[in-house]
Formats: structure tokens, C-alpha cells, sequence
């Protein structure tokens, strides 16, 4: 392999990091720069806070949707299989049923956990 047919796959990186950096540098240069108290306070969806803007959350509730994410992500990956499977072999069967069974594996770790319970 020639190092000339790498030459389109270094440039085509380096246009993509410089193309998204050139707008964002740009705007920190010529943009306005007037700040003022309600510029700088904080709001959720437009509208003021109530209270104190920093609020603790449980983690139970991010750690739930993190586990329903990767459940979802995987559950990504048994689409092909389940569209090729006429034309896949015994080998490939096993590996979707070790696949699914570490999903299992998974999903029980989760609920004896206790991540499962929405408080």
C-alpha cells in the first residue's frame, strides 16, 4: 500500500476538525459581549427557576435510564439476526443464545440490585 493513498484519509481528518473549529473560534472572536444579570441567570425551558437552581437528583434515577439504554442498544443488535436467520447456520444461533443469555445474566444483576425499582 503507497503512503499517497493515505494522503485523502489525513486531510479529509484534518477538514474535520478544522471545519466545525472555524465557525466556533469565529463566533468567540466577533460575537457580542454584553452580559447582564438575567443573560447570566439561569432558566429551564424558558421559563425562572423556583427555588435554588442546583436541586440533588437520585442517581437510581440516571443509573435506570443508562440500563434502559443499553438494553435498548442491544436489543439494536438482535434486529439482523433475526432478519438473516433463515440463511445463518447452527453457529450463529449459539451466539445469539449466549448473547441473550448475558442479557438475561444482565437484566437479573440489575433487578437484584435494586435498580429496577422506581421509588
Amino acid at each position: 500500500m503507497k503512503l499517497n493513498e493515505w494522503i485523502f484519509v489525513g486531510i479529509f481528518m484534518a477538514l474535520a476538525w478544522v471545519f466545525p473549529t472555524i465557525p466556533i473560534v469565529l463566533g468567540k472572536l466577533l460575537g457580542p459581549k454584553r452580559p447582564n444579570p438575567s443573560k447570566q441567570d439561569t432558566y429551564e425551558c424558558g421559563v425562572e427557576t423556583v427555588g435554588p437552581a442546583w436541586v440533588q437528583f437520585r442517581s437510581q434515577y440516571y443509573i435506570f435510564a443508562l440500563v434502559f439504554v443499553i438494553f435498548d442498544v442491544e436489543l439494536v443488535f438482535l434486529f439482523p439476526f433475526a432478519l438473516a436467520f433463515n440463511r445463518l447456520g447452527l453457529f450463529a444461533l449459539f451466539e445469539v443464545t449466549i448473547f441473550i443469555a448475558l442479557l438475561l445474566v444482565a437484566l437479573f444483576y440489575t433487578w437484584r440490585r435494586g435498580v429496577l425499582e422506581w421509588l
